[in-house]
C-alpha cells in the first residue's frame, strides 16, 4: 500500500487543499489567476524541459509511443465528435467535448508516475507529454477557430498559437537539449528546482478552480465524455501499445497519462476561444471527482497485467 498512497494521497491531497484554500484562505481570483500563468509560462515548460533534456532519446520507445498516442488521440476525437453530435450540441458546446475528450492534467500524470515510478517514470513521463501535447493543440486550436463567427480558419494564426504554446516549446527545447546532452551545470538544477515547484503549485491550482456548482448541467453528456477520457482512452492506448509491441513501462506510462482527467486549463481555453465554458468547468469537475477512483483501478490493472519493475 505504501506506494499507493505514495502516489495518490499527496496529488489528490494537494487538489483538495487547493479547493479549500480558494474557499477559506486565499479567495481572491487574482492570486490563482497568477499561479495559474506562472505554473502555464515558466514552472511547467522548466518541468518538461528538464526532465527531457536527462533521457537518453535513442533508447526509448519513441516512435511506437507516437503511434499508440498519436491513433489514440485521433479516435478519441472522432468519438467526441460524434458524441457531441449525438446529444445535438452547437459547435461551442461541442469544443468542450472534444477538450473533456482528449486533453489531460499533465500535472496530476507528473505526480503520480513521478512518486511510482521515480526518474525513469518522470523521464518517459515527459516524453509522453512532449507527444501529446503538440497533437492535442493541433487538433484543438483549429476545432475552434472552425466556430467563429465569420472569422473562417487562418492557417498562419493557428500555426503560430501551436508553435508559441509554452508547453510545446518547453518539449522542444527539452528534445534538443537531450540530443545535445543535457542541461549545462548550473542551469540544470535551477531548471529541475523550478519544475519541481509546478507540481505542487499547479495541483493547488487544480483544486482552486474546481467547483460542484454546475455538475448537474448536461448530466448525461458529462457522464458519457467522463467515460470516453477516463475509461475508453486509456483501454484503448494500452490496447495499441501492446499490438506495436511497446514494454512494459512505458506502455503503462502512456497508459497513465490517457488515464488523466481533462486539463484545468481547458476552461480558460474554452472561455477565451468561443467554447461553452460553464459545460467545460462542469467537465472538468466531474473528470477529477471520478479521477480518485479511475485512475488507482488502471494502475492495479497495469501492475497485475503488465510486467513491471
Amino acid at each position: 500500500m505504501g506506494p499507493w498512497l505514495d502516489a495518490f494521497l499527496p496529488a489528490f491531497g494537494l487538489i483538495a487543499l487547493g479547493a479549500w484554500l480558494k474557499r477559506g484562505l486565499l479567495m481572491d481570483d487574482a492570486v490563482w489567476a497568477g499561479i495559474e500563468k506562472l505554473v502555464f509560462w515558466v514552472l511547467l515548460p522548466c518541468l518538461l524541459a528538464s526532465s527531457l533534456s536527462s533521457v537518453r532519446l535513442g533508447e526509448l520507445p519513441i516512435g511506437g509511443m507516437a503511434a499508440a498516442l498519436w491513433l489514440a488521440l485521433l479516435i478519441g476525437t472522432g468519438l467526441s465528435l460524434l458524441l457531441a453530435r449525438a446529444f445535438g450540441q452547437a459547435h461551442p458546446a461541442a469544443t468542450s467535448v472534444l477538450q473533456g475528450g482528449i486533453r489531460f492534467n499533465n500535472l496530476l500524470g507528473f505526480a503520480i508516475t513521478g512518486a511510482v515510478f521515480g526518474a525513469p517514470g518522470t523521464g518517459l513521463a515527459a516524453v509522453t507529454v512532449g507527444l501529446i501535447v503538440p497533437c492535442v493543440q493541433v487538433i484543438i486550436t483549429p476545432a475552434f477557430a472552425l466556430g467563429g463567427a465569420g472569422s473562417g480558419l487562418h492557417p498562419w494564426r493557428v500555426l503560430r498559437q501551436v508553435v508559441l504554446n509554452p508547453l510545446i516549446l518547453g518539449c522542444a527545447a527539452g528534445f534538443v537539449l537531450a540530443a545535445l546532452g543535457g542541461l549545462p551545470p548550473g542551469l540544470g538544477p535551477l531548471a529541475r528546482t523550478l519544475g519541481q515547484a509546478s507540481v505542487s503549485l499547479g495541483l493547488l491550482a487544480v483544486g482552486a478552480a474546481l467547483g460542484a456548482e454546475a455538475i448537474r448541467d448536461r448530466f448525461t453528456l458529462q457522464a458519457a465524455t467522463a467515460a470516453l477520457k477516463l475509461l475508453l482512452m486509456p483501454a484503448l492506448t494500452l490496447s495499441l501499445c501492446l499490438v506495436l509491441g511497446l514494454e512494459a513501462l512505458p506502455a503503462t506510462i502512456a497508459t497513465v497519462f490517457m488515464a488523466q482527467p481533462t486539463a484545468t486549463t481547458a476552461y480558460v481555453m474554452a472561455r477565451l476561444m468561443g467554447g461553452d465554458a460553464p459545460l467545460m468547468a462542469a467537465m472538468t469537475t466531474m473528470q477529477h471527482v471520478l479521477a480518485v477512483v479511475t485512475l488507482p483501478v488502471w494502475l492495479f490493472i497495469l501492475w497485475a497485467f503488465l510486467p513491471l519493475p
